[in-house]
């Protein structure tokens, strides 16, 4: 087929060049000429494994290119997925479903033929229907020119994975042909064993949102065990082994720590409880309220604790932070709680040195008043309070007693409870960490913690 890729960020780049490797004629369309040049160089924007080698791979065929209006979309395409972003609305919980809307009617007035028009942002229940109607009324193609709504469910640093091998593919439509395209669209997938769930509009759109607060409220639960387990004395990470045994509740996403960030978890979690109020349920929606403070609060929790390993001020303390992204396998800052404690450390006193395998860049750009280095042991350099914040694998590969002839004082706060503690205390580190005083994550190459904060 031929499709276009309207809006080429992180999802969309993803998506187009996925979409190239199962067979399809792909053109990327974006606003952004910078971002659409270097894609067309085949040069990712974002850090994203397996990225570039995929990009590469989609423009040496041939299937693959950037550039282009969303007139020429029109003209080139039978299927416009539309991948623009839903960011939080300033001074409210409510999703910004401007650049939606304004691609719908930009591209309408140029469809003359029978296409459908693929959403795959994240949007409030009861958009797309509202958009349907717009599409239908701007477009010279009238009834032809259809809606559908694919909702993605990417992980950052699994997308490649999550579109050529998901879990699930979510088709909201309102005809046979629509849902007819769609299949043929995602045949070799379907043929592989991938489920398909035909749904209407709007439970498509609330698929996404829905998913996503159910994770956070299993790992806001387990950061609040942690807080109990930490008043009682108790192991937060047993307690996490002896609940992901009963089948029901599962292991995954039930790691105490620093909390989920990104820009996906914390804005679609408020944007269902705004749309919730908008709709009258506000009510039943209530406790998302708490899964978001709970989250948050871990954050003050971290500083707190490192203030009073400093004796009770972060004055002058030299902190260095490991970790900048709001998860490993990524170099996405937004919403992160690493740079957000780095940046309250800072704010309380600290000198404090920042260091990411992948995020310096846009955590530099983010935080300019933290220092950020390239390198651990001069992060490390002469801290009095090491904090790891985000749980890259390097970081557990440390040698801990080297790393303490570089600090000034060998004391570790592991916000993520991922790395191995009786190796770090063996090389004669005070650690703390959340909810647990055990000698760190058992039995398998990368703990539970770290894998279930990767995915998020």
């Amino acid at each position: 087929m031929n499709i276009t890729v309207i809006g080429t960020g992180y999802l969309g780049a993803v998506h187009a060049a996925c979409m190239a490797k199962l067979g399809h004629e792909v053109l990327g369309v974006d606003s952004q000429p910078e971002r659409i040049a270097r894609l067309a160089k085949g040069e990712p924007p974002f850090f994203e494994p397996g990225m570039a080698e995929l990009l590469a791979g989609g423009i040496a065929s041939g299937r693959l290119s950037f550039g282009g209006s969303l007139a020429e979309a029109a003209d080139f395409g039978d299927v416009h997925f539309l991948c623009v972003g839903t960011p939080q609305l300033p001074g409210s919980l409510a999703a910004d479903t401007r650049h939606v809307e304004a691609v719908i009617e930009g591209l309408a007035p140029h469809l003359r033929r029978p296409a459908l028009v693929v959403g795959k942002s994240t949007v409030p229940v009861g958009t797309a229907a509202r958009l349907a109607r717009v599409l239908v009324g701007l477009a010279p193609a009238g009834a032809d020119a259809e809606l559908a709504w694919n909702p993605e469910f990417l992980r950052e640093g699994f997308a490649i994975q999550d579109t050529l091998a998901p879990d699930r593919i979510v088709g909201g439509v309102t005809s046979a042909r629509a849902d007819a395209t769609l299949r043929e669209l995602y045949a070799p997938l379907l043929s592989a064993g991938t489920p398909y769930i035909r749904t209407d509009l709007g439970t498509a759109e609330l698929a996404k949102v829905s998913a996503n607060a159910f994770l956070a409220t299993k790992i806001s639960f387990i950061n609040a065990m942690a807080d109990l387990c930490d008043a009682a004395g108790a192991d937060v990470v047993t307690l996490a082994e002896i609940l992901g045994h009963d089948d029901r509740i599962g292991r995954r996403f039930l790691s105490a720590g620093l909390g989920f960030g990104g820009g996906c978890l914390p804005k679609d979690l408020r944007a269902l409880v705004a749309r919730g109020e908008e709709l009258g349920v506000a009510d039943s929606l209530r406790f998302l309220h708490e899964v978001d403070v709970i989250n948050t609060a871990r954050r003050a929790r971290v500083v707190e604790l490192a203030s009073t390993l400093a004796g009770g001020s972060l004055d002058s303390v030299h902190v260095a932070v490991l970790g900048a992204a709001f998860k490993p396998k990524t170099d996405d800052v937004r919403e992160s709680p690493a740079l957000a404690v780095a940046t309250a450390v800072h704010a309380a006193g600290a000198r404090v040195r920042v260091h990411d395998p992948q995020a310096a860049d846009n955590a530099k750009k983010a935080a300019p008043a933290l220092e950020h280095v390239h390198d651990v042991e001069k992060a490390c350099e002469d801290a009095d309070i090491v904090l790891h914040l985000t749980e890259w694998l390097e970081y557990r590969q440390i040698d801990p007693m080297a790393l303490r002839a570089v600090v000034r004082r060998p004391v570790l706060v592991d916000a993520r409870n991922a790395l191995p503690h009786e190796r770090w205390r063996a090389a004669g580190w005070t650690v703390r960490c959340l909810g647990t005083d055990s000698p760190g994550p058992r039995h398998q190459a990368m703990p539970r913690s770290a894998q279930a904060q990767e995915e998020t």
